[in-house]
């Protein structure tokens, strides 16, 4: 047990060295830290005289370049100053030369003014004068002519009013000419436009009113014991049947076109069937118009689809079919209207207008032709009539039905459209058919209407009335005069007569001397 207290001793006394140690340790870690921060102080403070030293560098430097902008701007404004002082003094020698022309100026207008006093002072005086001695020339011109004052100035204005008149028929010819021209060649363009767009057949429908026999003993049939069949079949039809010594005919005669196709299509079912008596020909008959009924909506609906003009009436398309039956001049009236319809369109179209609206106006234009021998007035009225009854509503429309003959003027201008494309449907070669004695009527009132005229020593209407040449007497009109003559003698043709198309007027004068050499 000795050694304990010698394990004790060696444990305090390694203590003791360990604490020392550990003394002696951080005393020189102390040092040490101590050195390192004086060293590091030492170096602060050293960066912070670098730092000291570089601001005030930058200072100075700053300074200086604040003091250089300074001296720099206080020349430029001298600069400017110095300027401004060179522009203004410019300036004042400006206005001062400006002044100096000021007064140079008002003393020249002072000495035009004077001038200018004394001027009118002289003129008036002068026209004293010349006053004075206008009076007294008129009063010896008077005197020498025997006329007085309101005298001479009225020969003055008729000679003024000569001479005037010659110069303004002069230019009245030289504009119509030239407006004339512009207007025809534009017309003319559409209207061969339109044409050419639409080129309808040129064969003209007629509506047969013979029946042909297969032997003359169906005559006796027809007629039947004592006229019965005959009467019968004329009193349900309304027809006049014409049984003559014609071979192998028979003639079915009515105003009504319907009621003749009527009576023709049931008489060929009669004589077909060959069962021929009073019940069986009202029975045929009957039938028979039903199906003409059946066939004249057909026709009309079919009118109104190719025309494509819209809704319109039962009772409008009836009549539209029933036009089917009616022939004008041996040209079909309801082929006429479709033509007048599609050159409408066709017209309207290229002037920019409704081609829809104008189709409707020439389709429609000629329906009271339908009805024309049921009704009173021209067929214009009786078709504007039945128009508005059944339920048309366009204004347009209406003008045009009633107003495209130019009975009754209208400004409307499908109303225009629709007399142009009537006259092209109604003029075209192969359309109508005029009878001799109208023909010549229509010759003789357009050389009388032009005889009318003072100054004509002849007229002669030439080309089917297409032309009209007039003759004047050379010693009684002038060649303004001729001119005026040719317009007057058209403008009485269009208000007076009627007629297809477009007619020319052409009024000749001319001097002829002649002489023989012997």
């Amino acid at each position: 047990m000795d050694w304990i207290p010698q394990l004790v001793l060696g444990i305090a006394l390694g203590l003791g060295l360990s604490f020392g140690l550990i003394w002696v340790l951080d005393r020189w870690r102390l040092r040490r830290v101590k050195c390192q921060a004086e060293a590091v102080l030492a170096q602060a403070r050293q960066q912070a005289d670098q730092l000291l030293r570089d601001a005030e560098l930058r200072g100075l430097e700053d300074l200086q370049r604040r003091r250089d902008d300074l001296e720099r701007e206080v020349q430029e404004s001298r600069a400017e100053l110095r300027e401004r002082e060179r522009k203004l003094q410019q300036q004042e020698e400006a206005l001062a030369k400006r002044q100096q022309l000021l007064h140079r100026k008002e003393r020249s207008l002072e000495l035009t003014q004077k001038k200018l006093a004394e001027q009118q002072e002289a003129l008036a005086a002068r026209e004293k004068e010349l006053e004075a001695v206008i009076t007294e020339q008129r009063h010896k011109l008077q005197e020498i002519s025997g006329l007085s004052r309101e005298e001479a100035a009225s020969l003055l204005m008729s000679r003024l009013e000569q001479e005037l008149a010659s110069e303004l028929n002069q230019r009245i010819a030289r504009f119509e000419e030239r407006f004339k021209n512009l207007a025809e060649e534009r017309a003319r363009e559409i209207l061969v436009t339109a044409i050419q767009r639409y080129a309808a057949g040129h064969t003209a429908e007629t509506t047969v009113s013979t029946v042909d026999l297969p032997n003359d003993e169906m005559k006796g049939r027809i007629i039947g014991r004592e006229g019965r069949n005959i009467r019968t079949f004329e009193r349900v039809t309304g027809v006049d049947v014409i049984i003559d010594d014609t071979p192998g005919v028979v003639v079915v005669s009515s105003f009504d076109a319907v009621r003749r196709e009527v009576a023709r299509q049931a008489l060929k079912k009669l004589i077909a069937d060959g069962r021929i008596h009073p019940a069986r020909i009202e029975e045929v008959v009957r039938e028979t118009q039903i199906e003409i009924e059946r066939q004249i909506m057909e026709a009309g609906r079919a009118a109104v689809q190719e025309a494509n003009i819209g809704h319109v009436s039962d009772k409008i398309v009836q009549l539209l079919g029933r036009l089917k039956f009616r022939t004008s001049y041996s040209q079909n009236v309801l082929q006429h209207s479709l033509e007048v319809a599609h050159l409408c369109g066709l017209l309207a179209e290229e002037l920019g207008l409704d081609g829809q609206l104008a189709r409707r106006c020439g389709l429609l234009h000629d329906i009271g032709k339908a009805a024309d021998h049921d009704m009173e007035g021209g067929h214009p009225e009786v078709g504007a009539e039945l128009a508005r009854r059944y339920g048309e509503t366009r204004q347009e429309v209406l003008h045009a039905i009633l107003c495209h003959h130019d009975d009754i003027k209208s400004g409307h201008i499908y109303t225009v459209l629709v007399a142009a494309a009537d006259a092209i449907s109604a003029s075209r070669p192969g359309a109508r058919r005029e009878t001799l004695e109208k023909y010549i009527r229509r010759m003789q009132e357009l050389e009388a209407l032009a005889l009318r005229f003072p100054g004509v020593e002849q007229a002669y209407a030439i080309q089917a009335g297409r032309e009209l040449r007039v003759i004047a007497q050379a010693n009684k009109t002038t060649d303004q005069d001729a001119i005026r003559l040719s317009r007057d003698i058209a403008r009485a043709i269009e208000q007076e007569l009627e007629y297809p198309g477009d007619i020319k007027v052409t009024v000749i004068r001319e001097i002829r001397a002649v002489e023989y050499a012997r």
